[in-house]
């Protein structure tokens, strides 16, 4: 919040795809962009092909995700669901402009992705895929809709490949709390290290 404060909307766009352009990932010395999930490009192409219009939502900030994400996933910029600071309108040099405060105004994580959802879309998903303890309520509401629904979690547990992720980890956390409710909802866990034969986009 503190080093982008002051930046206007455009600004802070342009800064996101400067780095995207050139920062590089220490392990693999791939650009982040091209960090994604082989798995999940196909099973956004096919929910397209079969009718389905396909969201982002994260608790990543929406303005950092919205400059690339329709490139690299399809997705376009107003199908994006995230974290977001406050924003106000100024004039600048006679042109009107949004400018970014050092303030936060909506946190799209746990409790927060169906609120986030029903601000931003307005139509319970019928189909969610998460990750994370963050993902819980997520899918939770997923499935309290009518009708047949699907709620998917990938389980990062691949430390060769990838990473494994657990319920220690800071950073993309998947306790045994959330690996009970998904076996007892009947949610599908995904193994990274075994039901994935592709990883990344550029594994051979």
């Amino acid at each position: 919040m503190a080093t982008h404060a002051g930046m206007t909307t455009e600004e802070f766009e342009k800064t996101v795809k400067d780095w995207l352009a050139t920062a590089r990932h220490p392990k693999t010395g791939k650009l982040y962009t091209e960090m994604v999930y082989q798995p999940m490009l196909e099973v956004l192409t096919y929910l397209r092909a079969n009718g389905f219009k396909t969201f982002i939502v994260s608790g990543g900030g929406i303005e950092f995700m919205r400059p690339w994400t329709e490139k690299v996933y399809g997705v376009p910029p107003e199908q994006v669901v995230g974290s977001s600071i406050k924003t106000q309108w100024e004039v600048r040099s006679g042109k009107p402009t949004l400018v970014r405060l050092p303030e936060i105004n909506f946190i799209d994580d746990k409790t927060g992705k169906p609120v986030g959802i029903n601000a931003h879309i307005g139509r319970r998903p019928i189909a969610a895929f998460g990750n994370s303890d963050g993902d819980q309520q997520m899918l939770e509401w997923t499935q309290a809709g009518s009708g047949a629904r699907l709620m998917m979690l990938v389980h990062h547990d691949d430390a060769k490949r990838e990473w494994a992720y657990g319920p220690e980890s800071k950073i993309g956390t998947f306790s045994d709390a959330l690996m009970a409710e998904a076996n007892q909802r009947g949610w599908t866990v995904i193994s990274m290290k075994n039901d994935w034969k592709k990883v990344f986009a550029f594994d051979n």
